[in-house]
């Protein structure tokens, strides 16, 4: 089941196209059945989120809370996490690149659900965040074929 939630009302999001893609993704990770949460806000929540829970008193793109780490994670296998996204940080993000929004956007959904599944690319080693660019290169391929350039 995966449950995606919109708050930001500045840049315009398909939440049935978003949650396609989240579907999409989780198949390509061998993961299909798993929950999963998105939710889309703007700067000022994604600050007061990354302040309270990891301590960084800024706005971000992406943070994910994975739920198969730590203590209890195995009463609810399914329950892969929550992934939080701030439009307003991929849509300036998107505007530096020179792309489109949603590309931005889908690109962040898949980074928050690779560190739900526990790639890494910050705290890991050299090797790691190798790994996780290779597969984040490879699924945004598909995401890219399928679900952007047919728009």
């Amino acid at each position: 089941m995966i449950r995606i939630e919109n708050r930001q009302k500045k840049h315009p999001i398909a939440v049935e196209n978003l949650e396609k893609v989240a579907h999409r993704i989780l198949t390509d990770l061998g993961c299909p059945e798993s929950e999963l949460s998105v939710l889309v806000v703007d700067d000022d929540e994604i600050r007061a989120i990354n302040r309270d829970y990891l301590n960084r008193d800024k706005p971000t793109n992406v943070i994910s809370f994975a739920m198969q780490e730590g203590e209890g994670s195995e009463l609810h296998p399914e329950l892969l996490g929550d992934v939080v996204i701030s439009a307003d940080t991929a849509a300036r993000d998107a505007a530096e690149a020179d792309s489109p929004f949603v590309s931005e956007l889908y690109f962040l959904l898949l980074h928050g659900i690779l560190h739900l599944l526990g790639y890494d690319h910050e705290r890991g080693t050299a090797q790691q965040a190798l790994i996780m660019e290779e597969k984040e290169r490879e699924i945004y391929a598909v995401v890219e074929r399928e679900f952007i350039l047919q728009t």
